[in-house]
């Protein structure tokens, strides 16, 4: 019987781990999809906000200038304009993965933070006492040997 509890801690530990995730994964997953939201609709205001000179203001552009790049040259705007909105369209794209590779990274050290180091310090807790318990373990009581 004493196979049934071997190793019992450590079941444990497991069992308190799995469900110390479910609340960590939670928080990840929501708090990617509030930042990723945010940086999208930051890009897409971004790709879709034209600047123009007072030339192209009188010339009519803002009226064939709208959307993102492709929308606005289906939509006939000048290839000047297209051209001037480019380098700050693709600034806009490099900052937004730029904020996704940040975020990952955010992301990895919260999930180190909060699950993997609890994790490691309750196992190495667990180690602690289960050795200090086989070091402090009694002796098994010698059988006296009647003498003949």
């Amino acid at each position: 019987m004493a196979w049934r509890h071997k190793n019992r801690w450590f079941r444990r530990w497991m069992l308190v781990m799995v469900f110390w995730l479910v609340p960590v994964m939670i928080v990840v997953v929501r708090e990617t999809q509030d930042e990723m939201a945010y940086n999208r609709a930051d890009l897409q205001r971004a790709l879709t906000s034209w600047t123009f000179t007072d030339a192209e203001r009188t010339a009519g552009a803002p009226q064939h200038c709208r959307g993102n790049a492709e929308q606005a040259r289906a939509a006939g705007c000048p290839a000047a304009v297209l051209a001037e909105n480019a380098a700050a369209q693709q600034d806009a794209r490099d900052e937004y993965a730029l904020r996704r590779a940040t975020l990952v990274r955010y992301l990895w050290h919260a999930f180190v933070g909060y699950w993997v180091v609890p994790a490691v310090g309750l196992l190495a807790i667990g180690m602690l006492i289960g050795a200090l318990r086989r070091a402090l373990r009694r002796p098994p009581a010698a059988k006296a040997v009647p003498e003949p």
